[in-house]
């Protein structure tokens, strides 16, 4: 015959309140957090869409460069005027839907010298060499449109190897570097794609336009699954306290 169950003591089911309380905290805070979490991420998608979407502006000059950041300019629609300097450009690999290639990072001499690097689009590698220009563009004086950038300064399991003229990040500084650039803006333009009068796709190259705009948001998702772990640790609290609590009214009534 199987011998009754030892019930747990108070001290041990008092270990379990403790533990359990600390655990629901826990899961709880976490899921709070996303919940916050989830509120900013809308907000910024929010904010960036209406800059996206907003009538197009100067971009800022070098009296503005030490305010611009990510949180207030990134994305920004601006528009530009200069001259490109092709012999100074820089090729970023990257992959895109296209298959894998470029991104030609050239630099935009501005008419009062200041330079902005505008990421002119991606080409496919076999229309580039490292030894010569790739794709040039217009001469001369230009007007382009784009969106503002934050430079790259870390790519995964990737790094920049200058001396080689390797690139896999958009590092704006150390491109200034590189090339001898001076008086450079702190941020790239990723360029508007041309404007077809005919509403044909654009089959040039560099192919601009490709900017994608996507931030992920599975904060709903997390905070559901930091609530439920939440309910679950409560649930399986009350049900080792409950059960030593009953065990122990049943063993003082059989004694």
């Amino acid at each position: 015959m199987e011998e009754p169950r030892t019930p747990r003591g108070l001290f041990s089911l008092a270990l379990w309140v403790i533990f359990g309380a600390i655990i629901f905290a826990g899961f709880v805070a976490l899921g709070t957090w996303q919940v916050y979490r989830r509120a900013w991420k809308l907000d910024l998608i929010a904010r960036v869409d209406q800059r996206i979407h907003a009538p197009v502006t100067t971009a800022p000059g070098p009296s503005q460069w030490p305010q611009v950041n990510a949180a207030s300019d990134e994305y920004r629609h601006v528009q530009l005027s200069g001259s490109y300097l092709y012999d100074r450009q820089v090729l970023v690999w990257t992959s895109s839907d296209l298959g894998s290639g470029y991104w030609v990072m050239t630099p935009l001499r501005m008419a009062d010298d200041s330079i902005v690097m505008i990421n002119r689009g991606f080409v496919l590698a076999d229309h580039c060499s490292t030894t010569a220009p790739c794709v040039p563009g217009a001469t001369g004086d230009i007007t382009l449109t784009g969106l503002i950038r934050m430079p790259e300064t870390r790519a995964f399991l990737r790094h920049n190897d200058i001396a080689a003229d390797r690139w896999y990040t958009r590092d704006v500084a150390a491109m200034a570097t590189t090339r001898k650039l001076e008086h450079v803006a702190p941020y790239f333009v990723d360029a508007d794609a041309p404007v077809n009068a005919t509403s044909q796709p654009d089959t040039s190259w560099p192919r601009a336009g490709l900017t994608i705009v996507s931030f992920p948001n599975n904060h709903l998702s997390y905070a559901i699954t930091w609530y439920a772990l939440a309910l679950l640790t409560l649930g399986a609290v009350t049900y080792v306290v409950r059960d030593g609590l009953r065990s122990r009214k049943t063993q003082s009534r059989s004694n």
